[in-house]
C-alpha cells in the first residue's frame, strides 16, 4: 500500500504535462511558425523529455503490479527493460536538462528577461503556463527522485551521454540558425563567435555538474546504511 501514494503522484505530473503541452502547443505564436517550430527552443524539447519520462515510470508501476506475484520470466524481463528505460531516463535526460531549463532560465530571466524571454511573449504566454515549464520542473523531478531509486549508469557512459545529448542541441541550434539567420535565443545575438563557443563548453560543462549532482542526490537519498539505519530504528520503535 505504500507505493499507491507515488503511483498516484506518478500520473498526476503526468497529466499535468499532458495539459502544460496542450496549452502550449494551441498558442498561435509566430516563433511556432518559423522553422524548427516548438522543437528548436530546450524548454519544449525537456517538456516533451518530462512527459515521456513521467509516461515510463507510470507504465512501469502498472506492469509492476501486474506482474506481482506472476512467475513468468518474459514478463520478468520485460520488466527489467522497463526499470532500466526509466532509470536512463532520469539520470542521463530528466534530471540534468530538467534542472539546466529551470535555473538557466530563472537566472537570465532575473538578470535580463530580453536575453531568454522577452515581454512580448506575455501577451501569448500565460503565468500558469509559464511557470509549468520552467518552474514546476524541478519540484516533480525531485519528487520522483525521492520516491523511487534509480540506478545510475556508470560516471563515464553517463557523462558521454549527457555530452552527446548537448552536442546534438548546440548543432540543431546553429543549423537553425544557418537556415533563418535568426538564433534561437536573443543573448547569442549580442556575443561573438568566440565568445558563444565559450558560451556552449560552459553550459555542457554545468550540464554535465547536474548529472553528477543527480548521481550524487540519488545515491544519498538511497544510500543502503542510511536505508538499514532507518529500518533499524523502526524496528526498535515498533
Amino acid at each position: 500500500m505504500a507505493l499507491i501514494p507515488s503511483q498516484v503522484l506518478r500520473v498526476a505530473i503526468l497529466l499535468s504535462y499532458f495539459s502544460i503541452l496542450c496549452n502550449y502547443k494551441a498558442i498561435d505564436m509566430p516563433a511556432h511558425q518559423t522553422y524548427g517550430g516548438s522543437w528548436k527552443f530546450l524548454t519544449f524539447i525537456d517538456l516533451v523529455i518530462q512527459a515521456v519520462f513521467f509516461g515510463v515510470c507510470v507504465l512501469t508501476d502498472l506492469s509492476s503490479l501486474l506482474t506481482k506475484g506472476s512467475e513468468s520470466q518474459e514478463q520478468e524481463r520485460q520488466l527489467r527493460k522497463l526499470i532500466g528505460l526509466r532509470d536512463w531516463m532520469m539520470s542521463v535526460l530528466a534530471f540534468p536538462v530538467g534542472v539546466f531549463v529551470v535555473t538557466m532560465f530563472w537566472a537570465l530571466y532575473l538578470y535580463d528577461r530580453d536575453l531568454v524571454y522577452p515581454r512580448l511573449l506575455d501577451s501569448f504566454i500565460p503565468q500558469w503556463l509559464n511557470h509549468g515549464m520552467h518552474t514546476t520542473v524541478l519540484p516533480f523531478i525531485i519528487i520522483q527522485m525521492r520516491t523511487t531509486h534509480h540506478q545510475y549508469p556508470s560516471r563515464p557512459s553517463g557523462l558521454a551521454a549527457v555530452c552527446t545529448f548537448a552536442v546534438g542541441y548546440v548543432l540543431w541550434m546553429c543549423w537553425v540558425h544557418h537556415v533563418t539567420g535568426v538564433w534561437v535565443y536573443p543573448l547569442l545575438e549580442y556575443i561573438g563567435p568566440l565568445a558563444r563557443v565559450l558560451f556552449f563548453s560552459c553550459l555542457m560543462l554545468l550540464l554535465c555538474l547536474y548529472y553528477i549532482l543527480g548521481d550524487i542526490l540519488n545515491t544519498y537519498i538511497w544510500d543502503p546504511s542510511s536505508r538499514g539505519f532507518l529500518d533499524s530504528a523502526k524496528a526498535k520503535a515498533d
